[in-house]
């Protein structure tokens, strides 16, 4: 789901998109976890009764967002019945809600609703990813199959040129966006950085910025909240805007 381009060089953007586009579908066929093959297929032949008759994805889900993105945004997987329905990252679930509604409200978004592909969502200066492709059980992917996604993360950032900011979007989205950082050839800060919402850190030439993911544990327990959120992003917009 990559975007035309829609600021800067209109011949470099579209180059940009164009390779996003061919990472996208290299995604797409990626088979490379079998535990998480069958986990994504399973979810999608059993599917919660609302979902049920609906036609899923089930496949590995590729970035969104503006192939000229200042900021990129990193979750830690799609979900079973949200991105992994939907085939868009962040589409179709709660936190999807939450995280597209703080997009549209920082102007990153041209809609504050994101529930299927197709919908007219567009994203300007900014691109949704996240560290694992497929859907893991209880949200909870192996460090090998991290390691096996990870090289995506990395194309994907070396592919957004003018992107130099980071919003990791919980704990393993921040370790997942360090390691990509550093296999980049990025000078990692020794001690490791440390996660928390709001924490800041200068990796190389990039800016990783925490906040707690908007999953509905967090957000029904009021541990993240709507000024929460948009102030992490308000700082994102801040590091990201030109000049």
């Amino acid at each position: 789901m990559i975007q035309f381009p829609s600021m800067g060089s209109k011949a470099q953007g579209a180059a940009e998109a164009d390779s996003l586009r061919a990472l996208a579908a290299e995604v797409h066929e990626c088979r490379r976890c079998p535990r998480l093959v069958e986990w994504r297929e399973a979810s999608a032949e059993e599917p919660p009764r609302r979902f049920r008759g609906q036609e899923y994805w089930a496949r590995p889900v590729a970035g969104f967002g503006d192939p000229e993105a200042r900021l990129a945004i990193v979750g830690l997987a799609p979900a079973a019945h949200g991105a992994n329905r939907t085939g868009r990252m962040f589409t179709g679930d709660r936190s999807g809600e939450w995280l597209y509604a703080a997009l549209h409200r920082a102007g990153l978004a041209n809609q504050p609703e994101a529930n299927e592909r197709g919908d007219g969502l567009r994203l300007r200066g900014a691109y949704v990813t996240a560290v694992v492709r497929c859907a893991p059980p209880a949200n909870r992917p192996t460090p090998a199959e991290r390691d096996n996604c990870l090289p995506y993360l990395e194309r994907e950032l070396a592919l957004l040129e003018r992107c130099r900011t980071i919003v990791a979007l919980g704990s393993f989205a921040w370790d997942g966006s360090l390691l990509a950082l550093r296999r980049r050839g990025e000078a990692v800060p020794r001690p490791k950085p440390r996660f928390g919402h709001g924490a800041e850190a200068t990796v190389g030439g990039w800016t990783l910025l925490g906040c707690y993911h908007p999953s509905q544990q967090n957000t029904f327990t009021g541990r993240l909240t709507e000024p929460m959120l948009d102030g992490v992003l308000a700082r994102a917009r801040e590091l990201s805007e030109p000049g």
